[in-house]
């Protein structure tokens, strides 16, 4: 939510007044003004602000959370979901992680796997130079570039997709051109998973945003990665739930 400069303005009173109070009395405040604000309403709109509320203060614990790690976002070390990626691997592996962000899973992946090759897929030039210049590895190569668009010169054992396939509007598609374009007879994906909590099927039925990203063209049920990833060409080797998301090791069912 942008702020104008005669919003800022007329907040200002409301923030020394705020400044004055400490962090459990500013928190008892805001409870107290949004139960008196749903008073009166409908049911659906009492759940409408209640939602909207919950997902737009999602929205403000992830910098909130990047900040007090350090620049580094705190679910890395709570969730330490690269432990699932590095017990998939063997050592001496290459491995293609797509959408590598500023490369700290690669990081992590080449200082816990013996003589591991890893690649670094990214778009985005400021996360490839702070990959380079915050998480380098003399095992580790980044490189910018479009998923869609990748045509590597080599070959590679495994493909990884950390929280990267859901930004993708043709899924399939690119799963199909990885698999061919990489040779890897191993991928491993991670999502996140539409059935994480019953508030997010009751968002979507109330017209909420229920994504946990608005560049998300897709959250998954269980049901609809199954018949994504068998559309492309990839069988469930193993598949488990965990912190709201779906982790997978899948194998090529063929070379397409």
């Amino acid at each position: 939510m942008r702020v104008s400069f005669l919003q800022k303005i007329l907040c200002l009173p409301i923030r020394l007044f705020f400044s004055r109070l400490s962090v459990g009395g500013r928190t008892d405040l805001l409870e107290l003004i949004t139960r008196y604000s749903l008073q009166g309403l409908e049911i659906q709109d009492r759940l409408r602000i209640l939602l909207g509320l919950d997902s737009r203060l999602y929205e403000m614990q992830g910098p909130a959370a990047k900040q007090y790690g350090g620049g580094v976002h705190t679910k890395h070390k709570h969730m330490r979901y690269y432990e699932f990626f590095t017990s998939n691997l063997q050592p001496g592996m290459k491995v293609l992680d797509i959408g590598s962000g500023n490369g700290l899973l690669d990081l992590k992946l080449a200082e816990n796997v013996d003589g591991l090759e890893v690649v670094g897929l990214e778009m985005d030039p400021d996360n490839v130079a702070q990959a380079r210049s915050s998480h380098s590895h003399p095992k580790i190569k980044y490189i910018q570039g479009d998923a869609n668009q990748f045509e590597p010169d080599e070959s590679f054992d495994v493909v990884i997709l950390s929280n990267v396939l859901e930004h993708f509007p043709k899924r399939v598609e690119l799963l199909k051109r990885l698999i061919q374009n990489t040779k890897a007879p191993v991928f491993l994906i991670r999502v996140p998973s539409f059935e994480r909590d019953w508030r997010v099927p009751l968002k979507e039925e109330l017209g909420i945003e229920y994504r946990l990203d608005p560049t998300h063209f897709v959250e998954y049920t269980i049901a609809q990665f199954n018949s994504e990833m068998m559309a492309a060409g990839l069988a469930v080797d193993s598949l488990s739930t965990q912190w709201g998301e779906i982790w997978s090791v899948l194998k090529v069912k063929r070379i397409l």
